[in-house]
């Protein structure tokens, strides 16, 4: 595995840690389907959550959440349909799309939770 693809898997292990410790249940990671992925799948108080994890060793090309443009953010809200689909929850839930960003600065990872981020 190349060392890029192993940053953003330790991304999304922090981010999970980082969900679980607020009290979010994690239900699914790496939902690939062709055209696209989710990070991770949680839920909290009955909402499924569908969350892009970014991650960055500096903001010298902007925040990491930038990152997630129009064109993510449709890949995403397809993928996240798919995937209420195969668990019969369309439609049966409410859905939200969050943002964890995760940033090194001074020596320190910093991880924000941008919640409702986006509506498709």
């Amino acid at each position: 595995m190349d060392t890029r693809r192993q940053f953003g898997i330790g991304g999304e292990e922090k981010a999970s840690g980082f969900l679980r410790n607020k009290g979010y249940c994690i239900l699914d990671r790496n939902y690939r389907r062709k055209g696209g992925e989710v990070d991770i799948v949680c839920e909290k108080k009955g909402t499924v959550v569908f969350v892009e994890v970014k991650r960055r060793k500096t903001d010298l090309f902007g925040e990491p959440f930038e990152a997630v443009d129009e064109r993510k953010r449709r890949r995403i809200a397809r993928n996240a349909k798919r995937w209420l689909y195969e668990k019969k929850l369309l439609g049966k839930c409410d859905v939200r799309f969050d943002i964890v960003s995760i940033i090194q600065r001074n020596g320190r990872e910093e991880i924000a939770h941008i919640e409702d981020a986006f509506r498709p």
